[in-house]
């Protein structure tokens, strides 16, 4: 049975290589030939000595994800749908900005956490993702991008962890491929430029604050526990208190000075006034003001299941004045790509209607080009990241 080497971080691929009988610095050389090259052949690892080669032909593979389907805008946006086995698919988004270059990167095939305003999560839960399926998701988009957009340096400058899927339940396999995008050998990301996006999984916030310390943004969307129990279903499990007090600890580890928290503007549910007092109350009253934190109000991008309604412009707009006025930095995301279910919650929402479609399309071997936005990722990037 052979092994695959996106798999690996660079321990990894050293430990592999010694049992292949090999001196461990070849792994450095294998690593940047996956990672910074794209190198998918051995053949194409010219400065590998013949034999490892062979060895390496008859162990092991660099296996990427089947690409379903690709969407630009005009704007240069890409959405790519990868079949990740079992009728399983994930959806992966390039966002270029003038100064940066963003891949929306998914964990999971499907959602568990079940939030009420989340059409992918409505979707229910397959499976995990390895190692190697979230960095394949990297590796594809940075050496086809390079190839798109004929260039020879890096595309993809930052990577936040906001496709499908709550990552801290997925671990292991997050850890290892945030290694991977962080490595010098690898693609060389810098911590700031790396987010993980997660509901409030507290005990892994804790972990990953040990282990490999991030930039973090935390889904909190209510003011307090009994309506946050219903919205977001892991409250009751790690209830507001909680949450607030790990992300807390989370900065004494990670690489900005505050943690980006997200809302999701529900009409008539958590956007009036005394839902902003409250929210300000919970995020300034821990003693250390308000400068800890950011603010991302997020309009809702409706489905029928959910039975919610986006809040008005106006209900936005007041809520936004309250919490800004406390001193909180706050900004208000721009709506992009619901028309598709490429916005926020709406990842693969709709995999299951279009499963004939794609069929049809590979048979094509179509490539459609049609308008793609990202209402999850936009306007936390203006906000977040360098």
């Amino acid at each position: 049975m052979t092994v695959n080497l996106l798999d690996y971080d660079l321990e990894g691929l050293a430990a592999y290589c010694e049992r292949l009988g090999e001196k461990r610095y070849r792994a450095t050389q294998l690593f940047r030939w996956i990672h910074q090259k794209g190198a998918s052949q051995f053949d194409e690892m010219s400065d590998l000595a013949k034999s490892l080669r062979e060895k390496l032909k008859t162990t092991s593979e660099i296996v990427p994800l089947i690409v379903k389907s690709q969407y630009e805008s005009a704007d240069g946006t890409i959405k790519w749908l990868f079949e990740v086995g079992g009728g399983d698919v994930i959806e992966t988004v390039f966002i270029p900005e003038a100064d940066r270059g963003t891949l929306c990167v998914s964990s999971q095939a499907g959602c568990a956490v079940g939030c009420r305003f989340c059409s992918t999560g409505h979707q229910g839960f397959s499976r995990n993702l390895t190692a190697g399926e979230i960095i394949a998701q990297l590796w594809f988009a940075e050496h086809f991008l390079r190839k798109h957009l004929k260039s020879t340096e890096r595309v993809i400058s930052n990577v936040v962890m906001m496709g499908m899927g709550e990552p801290l339940q997925n671990y292991a396999h997050l850890v290892q491929a945030l290694r991977v995008m962080l490595d010098d050998h690898g693609y060389g990301l810098s911590r700031r430029r790396v987010t993980v996006s997660t509901s409030g999984v507290v005990p892994m916030m804790d972990r990953l604050g040990a282990d490999c310390p991030v930039a973090l943004a935390v889904s909190l969307h209510a003011s307090n526990d009994l309506l946050r129990d219903n919205l977001v279903p892991l409250n009751k499990k790690y209830p507001i208190g909680e949450l607030i007090a790990a992300c807390q600890r989370y900065l004494e580890f990670a690489p900005r000075d505050f943690i980006t928290f997200e809302y999701c503007m529900l009409d008539g549910v958590n956007d009036t006034a005394a839902h902003a007092h409250e929210l300000v109350s919970l995020l300034t009253g821990s003693g250390r003001g308000a400068q800890w934190c950011k603010l991302n109000l997020i309009p809702f991008n409706p489905f029928p299941a959910s039975g919610l309604v986006r809040s008005t412009q106006k209900s936005i707009a007041e809520f936004s004045k309250i919490v800004s006025e406390s001193g909180l930095i706050t900004t208000v995301r721009k709506t992009r790509g619901d028309d598709i279910d490429a916005a926020c919650g709406q990842l693969a929402g709709d995999v299951k209607d279009r499963t004939e479609v794609m069929k049809r399309m590979a048979k094509q071997r179509v490539i459609p080009l049609v308008p793609v936005g990202v209402g999850q990722i936009s306007s936390f990037l203006e906000s977040a990241n360098d």
